[in-house]
């Protein structure tokens, strides 16, 4: 079992920043992987970056390369997303997610989920 926890979301203008942060624990092999996923209204859920829990290069989505930042704190297992230059289509409820392997972009390899931290993005 893993279990996740995300923080940090919240509301901010064009243009501004925000950090997620994820606590995870739980299975440490079903944590080889962790991604933030998105989902707007009346949309699909999209992934948004991930990374090998014990280092590598991340993968972004081309819509957030340049302005997102994932990292990892494996000391305190912790996980985050650093997002900068906010756009209003960034808004979503954001999830943080775990998976053993498999494309890093595809969210039924993911077998463990957050419950979702919202981020509104106004003009």
């Amino acid at each position: 079992q893993v279990r996740l926890m995300e923080s940090g979301g919240g509301s901010v203008q064009a243009g501004g920043s925000l950090r997620l942060s994820c606590a995870h624990s739980g299975d440490t092999r079903a944590r080889n992987w962790m991604a933030w996923f998105r989902q707007a209204p009346g949309k699909g859920r999209e992934a948004v970056a991930a990374v090998l829990r014990r280092g590598g290069n991340p993968s972004y989505a081309d819509s957030v390369e340049g302005r997102f930042t994932v990292s990892t704190d494996n000391v305190n297992d912790m996980f985050y997303l650093q997002m900068d230059n906010l756009k209003t289509e960034d808004t979503a409820m954001y999830y943080c997610a775990t998976k053993l392997s498999g494309p890093w972009n595809e969210a039924t390899n993911y077998r463990y989920w957050g419950q979702g931290t919202q981020v509104t993005v106004s003009s």
